[in-house]
């Protein structure tokens, strides 16, 4: 049984996209996993299904999982893929489509010079939102708290982007101990989803450095959510100017937010490596 799908990648966070609309998909767990293994599968970070959506208001539906299996609410490096695949692919004509996610509808959209933008959507700050299980002394809209790590507290703030994010302040985010301290704070009781843990830098108020450990996938080279969410942060801590240029390992994004109840902004590319096509043995699909 034979499926047909895309490899792309934004900022060297690569997806595996696959056409839910003209293939019939079903994709267990262990298949998803095995796809993403990158010795004997596929390999990617994630997982992006592209599905007809039942709303008439609607492009697109959008399912996001990790290589690990496991599904997850949203993805900024991946929606600019997926405006680029449903375009490249001519599942639509239009320039900007609405997508729906398990957190909401976003807006992409292409422009001239081959960059995509996308509207992220309001970010969320309280601690149900994120989920974040803040002290009875840290409820409500709070721009930093404190979390404890190992008995070492450490100030971050916590923003939903869909997804849930811990973004810390760091000196120099080359030598921030992402790969210590990112699984401890991913795994934190205090996140009863997860999180996934943002280290920022600020080179000036129009420019970052980012690096994110993302959930159940690790540091990857570059996070969407993680640097709309990160510039939101620096926003509210008084530190950043509404529109902010972020440099990740993977590449740069542009990323604006004017407060308040606005939407994020974030603009980067999104490039197709290959087509192919993978034999599913064992798996209920139907093309």
């Amino acid at each position: 049984m034979k499926l047909q799908f895309t490899k792309m990648q934004g900022l060297g966070n690569d997806f595996m996209v696959i056409d839910g609309v003209n293939q019939q998909v079903k994709l267990s767990t262990d298949t998803i996993r095995q796809l993403g293994d990158r010795h004997f599968g596929i390999g990617f970070d994630q997982l992006l299904l592209v599905e007809n959506s039942p709303r008439a208001d609607i492009d697109f539906s959008y399912r996001i999982f990790n290589n690990d299996g496991g599904e997850v609410e949203q993805c900024g490096n991946g929606a600019r893929c997926f405006a680029r695949f449903v375009h490249d692919k001519k599942l639509s004509l239009k320039k900007e489509i609405a997508v729906e996610t398990a957190r909401g509808v976003i807006y992409p959209r292409l422009e001239d010079n081959g960059h995509v933008s996308v509207n992220m959507g309001v970010p969320q700050f309280t601690p149900k939102e994120i989920p974040f299980l803040a002290d009875a002394i840290e409820e409500g809209d709070r721009v930093i708290h404190s979390l404890d790590v190992d008995g070492v507290s450490f100030e971050i703030s916590v923003v939903s982007m869909g997804n849930p994010h811990a973004v810390q302040v760091v000196a120099d985010v080359e030598a921030a101990p992402v790969a210590s301290i990112g699984p401890k704070i991913e795994n934190h009781p205090q996140f009863p989803s997860k999180v996934n843990v943002g280290f920022m830098q600020i080179i000036s108020r129009d420019e970052i450095k980012l690096r994110v450990f993302e959930r159940a996938a690790g540091e990857t080279l570059a996070c969407g959510t993680g640097a709309c969410a990160a510039v939101v942060a620096g926003i509210r801590r008084g530190l950043l100017n509404p529109r902010v240029r972020v440099i990740t390992h993977g590449g740069e994004l542009t990323i604006a937010w004017e407060g308040n109840s606005q939407a994020v902004w974030m603009t980067g590319p999104a490039v197709t490596v290959f087509d192919g096509t993978i034999n599913l043995q064992g798996e209920e699909y139907a093309a």
